[in-house]
C-alpha cells in the first residue's frame, strides 16, 4: 500500500476516500474559497465558464436523478413481474447508451447480455439463447444507429419464426419525443423515458442506465438508496469524498500525472472502473487519460506519470492486498456512482474544460473497406502498415511503439468478439510493459479516446467464418463491422494519427500468434 494512503480519510454515507489530500490538498482549498462544493450541489450552470453554461443547464440532471428514478421502481416491478417468463435480457445500443446498465449488472452479480457490436460471433450466441424468452431492451436517446437498428430486425425475424408478438418482448429506452420514441410506437413496444439531456456514463443512476439492470434482477432500489445517502456530503467542504477525490484528480495533470490509473482492489466492483474511466474521458476532454488496469500488478497500473486509482467495495476490508495505490475509493456501487460524476465535474472546474460537451460525431460506418493487398503476410496476420513503417509483423509493432512520444499514448482497439477473442485484450499490459508508456484497450466500436491528438492507434480486425445476413438491409453483420473499422481509420487518417492495422485470418491462431509477438516486442 502506497504511504500516501496513510494520511487523512474523507468519508461519508458508507464510502471514504483515502489518500486524496497528498496531492489535491491546495486544489481542494481553491475550490473551497470558490464556494465550488455547494454550487456543483446545487446545480450551477456557471461553474464551467460562460461557453459551457448553456449546455450545463440541461446536463446537471445526474445530481439528482437517483430521487426521479424512485418513480420507476413500481413499473419496473410490475413489469418485471409481467414479463416474468422472459428471463433472458439483452440489452442493445452503442456503447455509451449501454455501459452504465452493464457495469451496474456485472458488480452486483446478474446476467445481462449487452450488444454494442456488429461482430456476427455476439450476436449469433444471443439469438441462440432463448430467442422465444428474450427480452430486447433499446437503449438510445434519440434513434437508432445501424448496429442497433440490425439487432432489432434479426430479433424480429426470430420472433417471427417462433410466433411470439414481438411489441411484448421489447423495452424502450429513449428521450420523450425521439424517432426511437416514434418507432416503439410503430411496434407498439414499452417506452420508458430516458432523462433529458444526461447522457453516456452521466446516466448510470437514471432510466438508460437502471432498466437493463433491473429487468435482469439488480437490487437498483439499493443503488439508489445508497447514492441518496452520499447527497448530504456534497455541498460540505469536509468530509466530502467526492470533494476529495474530484480535487487529486484535478491536480493531477499540474503534477505530471495526466494519466489515471484505475485498478480493482480485489474487495468488489471489478467492472467499476470500465464506467469511471469513460466518465473521466469524457468529462476532462483529453486532459486526463484513464488506463483501466487489469490487476495491481499489471504494466500500466503504477509508475511515473501516473496517478493510480483503487476501487473497490467493503469499506472495512480496506484496499486489496498489494494495491500500490496512490488514492483508493470504496464503498457500495450508488455512493461509487454519484461520487465518480461528482469528482469528475469538480475535477473539469479545475481543469478548466466542458464536461457536458457533445462526444465526437460518430464514426462513418458507410465507409468501404480498402482494397489494397497487405504489406504482408505472417502466419495468421495479415499486416496494413501504414506509409513509412516497416510491413514486418515484429518491425511494425517496434514502428508503432517507439514513435510513442514523452506525450503519447497507443490505443489498441478491436474489432473482434470480446467473448470468443477475449484473449486479445491481454495485448493491453504486454505493450504497456514493451512501450513504458501508457496504453488502452477497447472493442470497437468502443472508442472514446479516437479523437484524443496524442495517441497512436492499433486496429485489430478478424476474418469471419460464419456471417449473419441483416434483414431488410443489404448488406451484412461482417460488412457492417468491416466498414464501421474502416470508417474509424479514415477519421483517424483524417487527424494524421497513425494507424497500425493487423488483420487475424484465423481468429484463434492470429491472437496467439499476436499475443507471442508482443511478448517479444520491446522498444
Amino acid at each position: 500500500m502506497s504511504d500516501l494512503l496513510a494520511g487523512r480519510a474523507d468519508m461519508a454515507a458508507g464510502l471514504a476516500v483515502r489518500g486524496a489530500d497528498a496531492l489535491g490538498a491546495s486544489t481542494r482549498a481553491t475550490l473551497v474559497s470558490h464556494d465550488v462544493p455547494a454550487r456543483l450541489a446545487a446545480a450551477d450552470p456557471a461553474l464551467w465558464g460562460p461557453a459551457a453554461e448553456s449546455a450545463a443547464l440541461d446536463r446537471l440532471g445526474w445530481l439528482h436523478a437517483h430521487r426521479r428514478s424512485r418513480d420507476l421502481l413500481p413499473q419496473l416491478a410490475e413489469l418485471a413481474a409481467e414479463l416474468g417468463d422472459l428471463d433472458h435480457v439483452v440489452l442493445a445500443g452503442a456503447h455509451d447508451d449501454t455501459l452504465a446498465a452493464e457495469v451496474l449488472a456485472e458488480c452486483l452479480g446478474r446476467p445481462l447480455t449487452v450488444l454494442d457490436t456488429a461482430d456476427p460471433g455476439p450476436v449469433r450466441a444471443a439469438l441462440a439463447d432463448r430467442p422465444a424468452r428474450t427480452l430486447l431492451v433499446l437503449a438510445a436517446r434519440r434513434g437508432l444507429d445501424r448496429t442497433t437498428d440490425a439487432h432489432l430486425r434479426v430479433y424480429r425475424r426470430a420472433w417471427a419464426d417462433e410466433g411470439p408478438d414481438a411489441a411484448r418482448h421489447v423495452v424502450v429506452v429513449t428521450e420523450p419525443g425521439s424517432d426511437l420514441a416514434a418507432r416503439a410506437d410503430e411496434l407498439g413496444a414499452m417506452v420508458i423515458p430516458a432523462e433529458p439531456g444526461v447522457a453516456g456514463p452521466w446516466a448510470a443512476l437514471t432510466a438508460s442506465g437502471l432498466v437493463a439492470a433491473a429487468l435482469a434482477g439488480a437490487p437498483v432500489a439499493e443503488v439508489l438508496d445508497e447514492a441518496e445517502a452520499l447527497t448530504g456530503a456534497l455541498d460540505r467542504d469536509r468530509d466530502n469524498p467526492a470533494l476529495a477525490l474530484g480535487a487529486a484528480l484535478g491536480a493531477a495533470p499540474g503534477a505530471g500525472r495526466d494519466t489515471i490509473a484505475l485498478v480493482p482492489d480485489g474487495t468488489g466492483l471489478g467492472g467499476l472502473g470500465r464506467w469511471a474511466g469513460a466518465l473521466l474521458a469524457r468529462a476532462t476532454g483529453g486532459r486526463l487519460l484513464p488506463v483501466v488496469a487489469e490487476s495491481p500488478d499489471s504494466p500500466g497500473a503504477t509508475g511515473p506519470g501516473l496517478l493510480t486509482v483503487g476501487l473497490g467495495g467493503a469499506l472495512g476490508a480496506g484496499v486489496g492486498p498489494g494495491v500500490a495505490a496512490d488514492v483508493a475509493v470504496n464503498g457500495p456501487l450508488g455512493a461509487h456512482l454519484l461520487t465518480w460524476a461528482y469528482a469528475a465535474a469538480t475535477a473539469a472546474v479545475t481543469l478548466r474544460t466542458d464536461p457536458f460537451a457533445a462526444p465526437p460525431d460518430p464514426v462513418d460506418d458507410d465507409a468501404a473497406p480498402e482494397s489494397g493487398p497487405p504489406s504482408s503476410v505472417e502466419g495468421a496476420i495479415e499486416v496494413y502498415a501504414p506509409s513509412g513503417a516497416p510491413a514486418d509483423l515484429t518491425g511494425a509493432l517496434r514502428w508503432l511503439l517507439d514513435g510513442l512520444g514523452e506525450r503519447e499514448h497507443l490505443v489498441v482497439t478491436a474489432y473482434l468478439d470480446r467473448l470468443a477473442d477475449a484473449s486479445v485484450a491481454g495485448l493491453r499490459p504486454l505493450l504497456a510493459r514493451a512501450a513504458g508508456r501508457p496504453v488502452t484497450f477497447g472493442w470497437g466500436p468502443r472508442r472514446p479516446e479516437h479523437t484524443d491528438p496524442h495517441g497512436r492507434h492499433l486496429q485489430i480486425t478478424g476474418a469471419v467464418t460464419d456471417d449473419l445476413e441483416v434483414p431488410g438491409r443489404p448488406y451484412t453483420f461482417a460488412q457492417l463491422q468491416a466498414a464501421q473499422a474502416a470508417g474509424d481509420r479514415r477519421a483517424l487518417a483524417g487527424r494524421e494519427r497513425p494507424v497500425l492495422r493487423l488483420h487475424l485470418t484465423e481468429r484463434a491462431a492470429g491472437a496467439a500468434q499476436l499475443l507471442e509477438t508482443a511478448g517479444r516486442t520491446r522498444t
